[in-house]
């Protein structure tokens, strides 16, 4: 098929997917994903809320007080964090500010706003990325904007404390945070629990809020009906409630200083109707010290000194090259060293012989360990699992799954049932068992084969998608010919689009749900099927090599949203800790299911958990601390398991 013709299709199945709807329900909270923010700023968020944010009376009148309140000279470096569709950015370049920079985490906002500047001839930077990980970190802008109530929709408090730390880091020294945020007290006792409200000639919105069990958010629900095709969105977001004081005392936590308060911001609607979160705003300044404090809670949670666990280079591999490691294997290594070497506030060492790696565990063992020993146990892929088993049984906190989340997720065909129970979509599938001598024939062919059993693409080749009978049975003679006794498992193909997600963190504490990455196949050549083989991985000399490219997912949000919802779901019901990545793919039909569940992926830096870290902002070094202080956290969070003995606590900086 052509790439046009696909893209058509798509395009169309994208049109006539049904939307989610969820019904009557009884607890908002609990139907709340921990990154709302990443879908919810679309075209129909400027539908919903386009009578308030799209009010230029509004948006004057806002400015106004920005370039009073902040005391700005057009010469200086102005950044408008999380800037929605730029329209305080725009306003400000109209005024003759001349360097203003805009960033948010909506593409489609983002692109909005670059078009509305160059209809206007407006000279502004604007980017797409995480307000928690600004670039520009060394000192830059005279003023940072967060307005309009973009401050507090991170599940954890720790993260808002993120967003104010990097903020202070990007000011120079007595440089202005503008704060526009929702005044906490008021809203707790003044929210609508239900509104309905028309929002044009062909939409309405019905709005449901109630406060979170610890009373600390708002969680808020918007059901978006066309009055004649019916539903078209039923979303959930939040926002974390601040008093002034409490502002107060979390700036001047951070760091800042000559904290105030110009009273309160409302905002005025189009329609006359349902203000929302926009109602009754605090407006607050303040100003970054040259020398950003440090809370020292985040210092006391860290164990700086860390043993890096790899596999052992002087034993075979019968995954690898030639069945050892070889010099693309070593220079992966390297530049792990290179970006760790990064992280200035932790030391490294290093292990990885294999021979001795119980006597050393037992005689020194290391205050904190970063498994990154995904060959397995004497680099046998079978006891990848035994790893951390040796280390919980030395009681070395690590990071990365536990052995039975491993264990369970090696086996493929578990997994497969076990996402079937909670209603994950699977493809249809056929086991055969080592000492069986029949094979079930598939429903349809094409048909994908492979082990049961295996990591890596160990035993898909190019030969593995089958068209017929035939070419069924003379792959598993070589699979059985190949690898001995071994379960196969014989699957329905998936021949729609292939994507990957990354989860790093841990439900209940810091948790982040990376940019889906997307797989395409369009360049290799014809006649090959479009799969992940072994060959696309590992051999140089493949015509597969360098001819599967990578993206940063374009899908709807429903899509996205189901591809973040069944990764939640599995990483938490699985067992998974720290970081792990889940493979789909969809059918003909469009539907996504789900493919693979792999705790302690990948972490080389040209691996799918890397890009799609590159596609978040992160550097490899940035991703690589993101998962040794996920787990850390994890460590200090129960005091009350077996890692948190004294080994720890003495080497707690």
């Amino acid at each position: 098929m052509a790439n046009g013709d696909k893209q058509n299709r798509t395009a169309a199945q994208r049109a006539t997917a049904a939307p989610r709807t969820f019904g009557p329900v009884s607890d908002l909270e609990r139907h709340l994903p921990s990154d709302w923010w990443r879908t919810l700023f679309n075209a129909a968020y400027l539908k919903t809320d386009g009578d308030v944010v799209e009010n230029p009376d509004n948006t004057r009148r806002e400015v106004d007080l920005v370039v009073q309140a902040a005391g700005l000279d057009p010469n200086d470096r102005i950044l408008d964090l999380c800037c929605g569709q730029g329209r305080h950015s725009l306003e400000l370049a109209r005024r003759g500010f001349r360097e203003v920079t805009g960033l948010d985490r909506s593409r489609y906002l983002i692109r909005l706003a670059r078009k509305r500047a160059a209809s206007e001839n407006l000279s502004i930077a604007f980017h797409e990325g995480d307000a928690r990980k600004l670039r520009r970190s060394d000192n830059s802008f005279h003023c940072i904007m967060l307005m309009g109530n973009s401050f507090g929709y991170f599940e954890q408090k720790r993260d808002d404390e993120a967003v104010l730390e990097t903020v202070s880091r990007a000011l120079v020294p007595g440089g202005v945070l503008f704060l526009d945020v929702v005044d906490g007290d008021w809203m707790r006792t003044n929210f609508e629990p239900r509104t309905w409200e028309w929002i044009d000639q062909h939409h309405f919105v019905c709005r449901e809020r109630a406060l979170a069990k610890d009373g600390e958010r708002i969680v808020s629900r918007e059901v978006i009906t066309h009055a004649e095709r019916g539903v078209i969105a039923d979303q959930f977001y939040a926002e974390r409630l601040y008093s002034q004081a409490q502002l107060t005392d979390l700036l001047a936590h951070v760091g800042f200083e000559a904290i105030r308060c110009h009273g309160s911001l409302e905002a005025s609607s189009d329609r006359g109707q349902d203000l929302g979160m926009m109602a009754h705003r605090l407006v607050l300044t303040a100003r970054a010290t040259r020398q950003p404090a440090v809370p020292q809670a985040q210092t006391l949670r860290r164990i700086p000194q860390v043993t890096v666990l790899l596999g052992d280079p002087s034993l075979p591999d019968t995954v690898k090259v030639d069945g050892k490691f070889n010099p693309i294997d070593i220079d992966t290594i390297e530049r792990l060293k290179l970006a760790l070497a990064e992280l200035s506030d932790y030391k490294f060492s290093y292990i990885d012989d294999h021979q001795s790696l119980a006597r050393t565990l037992r005689a020194e063992p290391p205050a904190f360990v970063f498994n990154l020993c995904d060959e397995g146990f004497w680099n046998r892929a079978t006891m990848e699992l035994h790893i951390p088993a040796l280390l919980d049984m030395h009681g070395i906190p690590h990071s990365g799954a536990g052995a039975a989340s491993l264990g369970l997720c090696y086996n493929k065909n578990l997994v497969r049932g076990f996402a079937e129970s909670i209603d994950i979509p699977t493809p249809m599938e056929s086991y055969i068992g080592p000492d069986d001598t029949v094979a079930t024939l598939p429903a349809t062919f094409p048909a994908f084969v492979k082990p049961n059993f295996g990591d890596s693409s160990v035993g898909i080749t190019k030969d593995a998608v089958v068209h017929n009978s035939t070419e069924l049975m003379a792959y598993i003679e070589w699979l059985r010919s190949t690898f001995g006794r071994c379960a196969i498992l014989i699957q329905e193909f998936l021949a729609g689009t292939e994507y990957s997600v990354g989860v790093v963190g841990n439900p209940g504490l810091s948790y982040r749900v990376l940019p889906a990455l997307q797989v395409d196949y369009s360049e290799l050549p014809e006649g090959l099927p479009p799969i992940l083989c072994y060959e696309s991985k590992w051999l140089p000399d493949s015509p597969y090599w360098d001819r599967v490219k990578y993206s940063e997912a374009d899908i709807s949000d429903d899509q996205r949203r189901t591809l973040y919802d069944h990764s939640n779901t599995l990483f938490e019901r699985l067992g998974c800790r720290d970081y792990a990545r889940f493979d789909f793919r969809a059918d003909t039909n469009g539907v996504i299911k789900l493919m693979e569940v792999n705790p302690n992926p990948g972490w080389c830096w040209d691996g799918k958990f890397n890009m799609m870290a590159g596609y978040a902002g992160l550097r490899y070094s940035d991703l690589l601390r993101l998962i040794i202080e996920a787990a850390q956290d994890r460590v200090f969070s129960d005091s009350a398991k077996p890692q948190m003995g004294k080994s720890v606590l003495s080497s707690v900086s």
